[in-house]
């Protein structure tokens, strides 16, 4: 035999040396949940080792984060009933416990990337991303609550929007807004290809933000689609946008593929509550090894062609990075 492969596995040395996709701890952000109130730290029941902090501790975990270095962050906020209502006008109120949040994060820590949540529904009553009305979500009504929404969190400090309502024409509608406030280093990371996916239950048992009647089918994208994904993707970056976002990771790598064989700017990938809970269900149970399918996963999705993971095991690979 002229070619034996296995000459290039035989050691790790030489393994290392013909490694094609490398890893580091700079390649992810850390998605945060903030409640309000004080010295609060409640796990997620559905995601062990995931916890809901009030600001106090969530700055605690941010520093501690630092320290293994992680340097970006999405902070969702998980609202309490009695402050939704169906137009989600406490998204911009400017003492809301999240942008009083933001605000201190950048305070404290100038230096973190810090990414904002741009959708309706965690103020929503309805539990749905845009504004509803007999029963359908409006498009261009929603646009209006979603700038509003866009320049407090910029006016907060924030360096990259997330818009992950996957309405028609935000990005466009958010970044005209944001240059014409003076906010032009403001960032937008689009939630470009997010699909109607069974993977976020666990993410809505965090924030308690699940619909409150029929699904998000009209407005989340077919998991039987792909070329759908183009069109999304051409029209976000006509529309202002700095990245592009898919969303979930593990059953759509093709989509990440797709989206980075043809588009320039670069690729982000969620790797969802649902993705992440599955692992540490079958680890508890001793099925799998968890550091090594985190592993996996995490080097699964950057080799199909992600710069930028979001992920709950972001603070677990740091240390084992460490």
């Amino acid at each position: 035999m002229l070619r034996r492969p296995r000459r290039n596995r035989k050691s790790e040395a030489v393994r290392n040396l013909v490694e094609e996709t490398s890893l580091s701890v700079k390649d992810l952000i850390f998605p945060l949940f903030l409640i309000d109130g004080f010295n609060k730290k409640v796990e997620v029941n559905s995601m062990p080792g995931i916890f809901r902090f009030s600001q106090d501790q969530l700055l605690r975990e941010i520093e501690e984060c630092m320290k293994l270095g992680i340097r970006g962050f999405d902070v969702f906020p998980a609202y309490p009933e009695s402050l939704k209502n169906e137009a989600a006008t406490e998204s911009y109120n400017p003492e809301t416990f999240y942008l009083k949040a933001l605000r201190e994060i950048k305070k404290q820590f100038p230096e973190v990337c810090l990414m904002s949540d741009v959708a309706m529904d965690p103020y929503s009553s309805d539990g749905h991303d845009g504004l509803v009305k007999d029963g359908k979500i409006l498009n261009d009504e929603t646009l209006e609550i979603l700038g509003r929404m866009s320049l407090a969190q910029a006016d907060a400090g924030v360096d990259i929007l997330g818009p992950s309502d996957m309405m028609d024409g935000r990005v466009g509608y958010i970044r005209s807004l944001l240059d014409e406030s003076g906010f032009t280093d403001t960032s937008i990371m689009s939630y470009t290809a997010k699909y109607a996916s069974a993977f976020y239950g666990p993410f809505r048992d965090a924030l308690d933000s699940a619909p409150k009647f029929g699904d998000k089918k009209t407005y989340q994208m077919n998991p039987a689609n792909s070329q759908e994904a183009l069109i999304e993707a051409a029209l976000d970056t006509e529309e202002g946008a700095d990245f592009l976002m898919v969303k979930p990771a593990l059953s759509y790598l093709d989509i990440i593929k797709l989206l980075s064989e043809n588009s320039p700017l670069p690729i982000a990938a969620y790797n969802v509550s649902g993705e992440y809970s599955m692992i540490k269900a079958a680890a508890r149970q001793g099925w799998l090894d968890s550091d090594r399918a985190m592993q996996e996963v995490l080097l699964s999705i950057k080799r199909s062609g992600a710069k930028i993971i979001l992920s709950y095991f972001a603070k677990e690979f740091a240390t084992l990075s460490k």
